[in-house]
């Protein structure tokens, strides 16, 4: 198999070949005796290395390949994953993890020095990790990401074979919360410094979660089956996964119906009632710690600079149209960045013209746009990239329209969603569409986005010096009610400077065959496939 760091024409090539072939796949045999799950996730993944992955279709797959210090319950709380217990300093700053006694795929132990050279990995400038920002809370972790500091500086050390030690930049009660992200999962450093890079693919993966890495088949489907060096392998009830990109909701559904897959982790947003109808008990939705929103490209685009600009983009979309008339399953119109239901969260910042009709701010959008020089005899010219997902594209059509009964000239580009999140993260866009889906519950895995040192993430390189100190303040901050009330003062400025356009909060969607087992819907969005069975 290539190396999972493959090439736009490649995934585009995948993506057509996966199109055109999923009305024919037919259901895989199980084997005897054996508890089988074929699982439909959203797009093609672009790597299994956890110090690299940043879409939910990879989390998916990793998260039940690889384990961290906690990992998720069904319910997506923390619990002890790796370390089976944990001490805290007085001042919060220094925890210690004592760590069980696991293996890896391949039989090698689990070592605290496992975790180190992970963190170190994430962080590592040749690495280029999308999400080196969230390990920038341990200690000198973002000195050692910028290479103004040795590795050795970091504040993670190894005690003992199962004895690791975190040093924090700051306290952090969530902690136990964001060590289940992939960034701080460990990397087998035996098998990482035989292959490099190459360690993650089919034949070279060793993982120390519920399974193993058997094949990885582009455009097709990747396979795992049981780790039998798990710690809890008999209580793991499924044998085999095989994970499909399904990036055309309505044939997925489609193959759901069939029987070819019995989960696919999204459905088309207005089919929810329909889908009632014709595979009752299949759909679930439920509120999500996620935002729909909008990037500008301010570094790159001219007229994205413009605060009136980008004010009059974002003020002049129907919103309630968006949620109510269009997506139709549950989804609400945001005028935060935030969603009100995160932990830790003061309710209050919104945008400047949240509380004005939508006439009147269709009418101050055009009145802006005259102020920064465009009219009808010279339209501003804008695109929109986006993901080519059946309810990717009815957004943006819809915003099209909004910006169009405004003057705007607008054009939308579409592709495949790996390909576009890769021109995100290269600035190869104009305004671009996305998802935040909450890395743990706290209003800082929203906020952190936008700050200046955030790097590739912050799609749209919002910068503030002020914005900046107070999320530094909120670090230092005890009290969680005082804490708060810094975050909010620190969004509101984002939203008053039209930072990103919020568009909706957004509902978890899954089609679930009633025989499965262990789904358990939570805001986070998490399902481990642990937790997971199929009735016979």
């Amino acid at each position: 198999m290539k190396s999972p760091f493959v090439t736009a024409a490649a995934i585009a090539a995948a993506a057509l070949a996966l199109a055109g072939c999923q009305g024919r796949v037919q259901r895989p045999a199980c084997p005897a005796g054996q508890t089988c799950l074929e699982y439909g996730i959203e797009i093609e993944p672009l790597t299994l290395d956890p110090q690299k992955a940043n879409l939910l279709s990879e989390s998916r797959v990793i998260g039940d390949l690889m384990m961290g210090l906690t990992t998720e319950t069904p319910d997506a709380s923390p619990s002890p994953g790796m370390a089976q217990s944990w001490t805290t300093s007085p001042d919060g700053l220094t925890w210690t993890f004592q760590l069980r006694e696991a293996k890896w795929s391949d039989g090698a132990p689990v070592t605290a020095d496992d975790f180190v050279f992970g963190f170190r990995r994430v962080l590592a400038p040749e690495t280029a990790s999308i999400y080196a920002y969230m390990v920038y809370i341990l200690k000198n972790g973002q000195a050692v990401n910028e290479g103004k500091a040795r590795p050795e500086t970091l504040g993670a050390r190894a005690l003992g074979p199962r004895t690791l030690q975190l040093t924090l930049e700051h306290p952090a009660p969530y902690l136990p919360q964001l060590l289940m992200h992939q960034s701080f999962y460990p990397a087998p450093k035996h098998v990482v410094e035989k292959h490099g890079d190459a360690w993650v693919q089919p034949g070279k993966y060793v993982s120390n979660g519920p399974y193993k890495l058997v094949s990885w088949r582009l455009g097709d489907r990747i396979q795992a089956v049981k780790n039998p060096h798990f710690f809890e392998a008999d209580k793991v009830c499924l044998d085999r996964i095989n994970y499909y990109p399904t990036p055309d909701a309505v044939a997925a559904e489609r193959r759901i119906e069939r029987g070819e897959l019995d989960v696919n982790t999204s459905f088309q947003s207005n089919r929810y009632e329909r889908l009632q109808k014709t595979l009752p008990g299949y759909a679930r939705t439920h509120v999500a710690l996620a935002t729909s929103y909008l990037s500008f490209n301010t570094r790159d685009v001219a007229p994205l600079k413009d605060v009136r600009v980008r004010r009059a983009l974002s003020e002049s979309i129907d919103r309630d149209f968006i949620t109510k008339k269009l997506l139709r399953a549950g989804q609400l119109s945001a005028y935060s960045f935030v969603p009100p239901i995160t932990a830790g969260y003061a309710p209050g910042p919104k945008v400047v013209w949240a509380d004005k009709p939508f006439e009147a701010r269709q009418a101050e959008a055009r009145a802006l746009l005259a102020q920064a020089g465009y009219t009808p005899e010279r339209p501003l010219k804008i695109e929109i990239k986006t993901a080519n997902n059946t309810d990717s594209l009815l957004l943006m059509e819809a915003i099209q329209a909004d910006w169009r009964s405004i003057g705007v000239e607008v054009s939308l580009v579409q592709n495949e969603g790996a390909i576009a999140f890769a021109a995100y993260r290269e600035r190869d866009f104009q305004v671009g569409s996305m998802s935040w889906y909450a890395d743990f519950n706290d209003p800082v895995t929203f906020l952190a986005l936008m700050q200046s040192t955030t790097g590739a993430q912050n799609y749209g390189d919002y910068r503030n010096p002020a914005y900046d100190a107070l999320l530094a303040q909120a670090d230092q901050e005890p009290d969680a009610a005082k804490r708060a009330q810094i975050l909010s003062r620190a969004e509101q400025i984002m939203l008053s400077e039209e930072g990103t356009a919020p568009l909706f909060y957004q509902v978890t969607r899954a089609l679930v065959n009633p025989r499965v087992t262990g789904w358990t819907d939570n805001a986070l969005n998490f399902h481990r496939a642990r937790w997971m069975c199929v009735k016979g």
